[in-house]
């Protein structure tokens, strides 16, 4: 992630904490158990993770805690936007998909937007578990980090709702579409 570019002034991060705040708040049954105090330290304390979550909700992506693993000391902030986010679709699966599209290459992909915001794409296990925290990508989909034998061979995943289900389907990394994104997974 460009750093530089990327550096919040003071009234940003305030600004940003208090709407992360409010939806914590919101949607307590997302992150049951945890504290906001404990979270809102290590985020004051990291100001280039603080960058990331400002690139997830400036590309509406409405990021939340989901989680906390002890073993690791981690907080798991993921995108819990109702569909895919806005800011983040036409894009194709990765940088070597978009490289070898010929025709009517989209703008960028998503492996390479992920790294430029500093997170990641949820793999399908983290995909299934944040369908269970609520209803997502309902009339959208969403790219999911793909296993590299699949990728090899020039598919990737993605994953969407429908039916009340949720489903992982599989396309050509370099395709894309206007209601295909990618959420990401921000560790804090």
């Amino acid at each position: 992630m460009n750093t530089e570019k990327n550096i919040l002034t003071s009234e940003q991060k305030a600004s940003l904490i208090d709407v992360l705040y409010s939806r914590f708040e919101e949607n307590m049954s997302r992150h049951e158990g945890l504290g906001w105090k404990a979270i809102e330290k290590r985020l004051t304390q990291q100001p280039e993770k603080l960058s990331s979550l400002s690139e997830m909700e400036r590309t509406g992506g409405e990021p939340d805690v989901i989680g906390y693993d002890e073993t690791s000391d981690v907080y798991f902030f993921v995108d819990c936007s109702a569909e895919s986010p806005v800011g983040r679709r036409s894009l194709c699966y990765d940088q070597v998909a978009l490289k070898t599209r010929e025709k009517n290459p989209p703008k960028s992909s998503a492996g390479s937007l992920a790294a430029e915001m500093g997170i990641e794409l949820l793999d399908e296990e983290q995909y299934r578990s944040l369908q269970k925290l609520g209803v997502f990508d309902v009339k959208s989909s969403s790219w999911i980090r793909t296993p590299e034998p699949m990728r090899k061979l020039g598919g990737a995943l993605f994953g969407d709702r429908r039916y009340n289900r949720v489903f992982i389907y599989h396309n050509g990394a370099d395709s894309y579409y206007a209601s295909r994104g990618f959420r990401g997974l921000l560790k804090v």
